[in-house]
């Protein structure tokens, strides 16, 4: 069920505290287009750093690349997207509003001021731009897509240059671009978009063995950035309802404020890719198994996932409220592995030199487990706590007289609070470093 409250609180939070701002914001915006601030692009770089190290680090049997987002436009001639990258547009005869008619329930009239709607025709997502100094059509470029067209034209060059054995993929995290028509729900639709894709490329008889491997992969992945179970769902998709492309696909779902809707993406794209741009380049795509000798074009495995709605989904399940006496607590349950900050380091009072000293030397000695321990010595301690709830960080570390001795028992101990229960614990230093490693981990 839509949750609209929560997507506003969501929205409003994101931009209060840093995480994502609207694009071109002091010119009144531009639809389709989101600016991550200083919290939410270390939130974007940890989500895609465990995605590297889970997708590709921590296997044997990938290869990274970074594509340029300009490529010879006859790639996407030959991977079908100049001709069919399309979406059904309607307009509205009376207020010129344009809508994807398979987003409205009813096709015939404007569901924002009700007059007649014209007859659905092919829009074209891919933006156009000229490169070099001429401006007409032999100079046509497109910003890609979709990341996967750059891994496909650069197959060959993986292959001649790594010699990778069969099977192996290749991973990237890159910009895509698509001009959508109705660009809507925050970071869910955009113009301008991030993705985390692999190809993974297989013999034909092993594509059903692939697909169930990288099918659990994603699975862990979710698990790993902190998405409950329950809000993450399989979608077969019909044979009818596929791209053109796709043998088998599976949309992940996730069960956003504004409803349930796809996530993430697994295909099993055949030897599409390749035999097509085989076909249009002239250049053999083929594969030779030096041990068996059998040459053939690899199939492919496809997860694709969107960074932009991984964010959305990540802040969405982690916004929490609860009441705490007369007030209401507002708090970002991140997992720690992903959270901006992974601790804050406070002295009790910021007018005792000698809490903040030691508070300093303590944050020191913390940074070497890992490097975003903050600072913050702004305002009374139960405000601090309030800001890093709503920032996601983890613990939060007090400095007290009791540290610096006035307790001779508790001397070098410090508090540690958690975020999500609120309780809290006397630890050493070196307890409270441990706690820290251990939940990032």
């Amino acid at each position: 069920m839509a949750d609209m409250t929560l997507m506003e609180k969501i929205v409003s939070l994101a931009k209060r505290r840093g995480f994502i701002f609207p694009g071109s914001e002091i010119y009144g915006g531009l639809a389709g287009t989101f600016d991550y601030g200083p919290l939410g692009v270390v939130l974007k770089e940890n989500i895609e750093r465990l995605w590297l190290q889970m997708f590709r680090d921590d296997r044997d049997d990938m290869q990274g690349i970074d594509a340029a987002i300009l490529m010879n436009p006859k790639i996407w001639e030959a991977s079908g997207h100049v001709a069919g990258f399309s979406d059904p547009l309607v307009e509205c005869g009376k207020c010129k509003r344009r809508f994807r008619a398979d987003h409205l329930e009813d096709t015939t009239k404007c569901p924002e001021c009700g007059g007649a709607l014209g007859e659905a025709r092919q829009f074209n997502m891919m933006f156009k731009t000229h490169a070099g100094a001429a401006e007409d059509d032999s100079a046509t470029v497109y910003l890609r897509p979709e990341t996967a067209g750059g891994i496909f034209a650069n197959y060959k060059n993986v292959v001649d240059s790594i010699h990778p054995k069969l099977p192996f993929g290749i991973a990237q995290i890159g910009k895509a671009f698509r001009n959508e028509i109705a660009p809507r729900d925050f970071i869910f639709r955009l113009r301008e978009l991030s993705q985390m894709e692999v190809e993974y490329f297989i013999h034909p008889s092993e594509w059903e063995q692939a697909f169930e491997e990288w099918r659990k992969m994603m699975h862990l992945f979710a698990k790993a950035i902190g998405l409950p179970d329950t809000m993450v769902h399989e979608l077969e998709v019909a044979d009818g309802d596929r791209a053109h492309y796709s043998k088998r696909t599976i949309d992940f779902e996730f069960d956003y404020p504004f409803g349930r809707k796809e996530l993430w993406g697994l295909a099993y794209r055949t030897d599409f890719d390749l035999s097509a741009h085989e076909k249009g380049s002239g250049v053999s795509q083929g594969y030779l198994d030096e041990e068996t000798k059998e040459k053939f074009t690899p199939h492919v495995i496809e997860p694709s996932l969107g960074v932009d709605r991984t964010i959305l989904a990540v802040l969405a399940s982690a916004y929490r409220e609860d009441e705490l006496g007369d007030e209401t607590r507002t708090y970002l349950a991140l997992a720690p592995k992903i959270a901006p900050v992974k601790a804050m380091v406070s002295p009790l009072l910021k007018n005792k030199p000698e809490l903040v000293e030691k508070a300093r030397a303590v944050r020191a000695q913390l940074k070497k487990v890992h490097p975003a321990i903050a600072w913050d010595d702004n305002g009374n301690i139960g405000k601090r706590y309030r800001r890093q709830d709503e920032i996601g960080t983890p613990f939060c570390i007090t400095i007290d007289f009791d540290t610096l001795g006035e307790n001779p028992e508790l001397k070098d101990t410090i508090t540690l609070r958690h975020r999500d229960t609120g309780e809290q614990e006397r630890l050493t230093i070196s307890e409270a470093a441990t706690r820290i490693r251990d939940a990032i981990q």
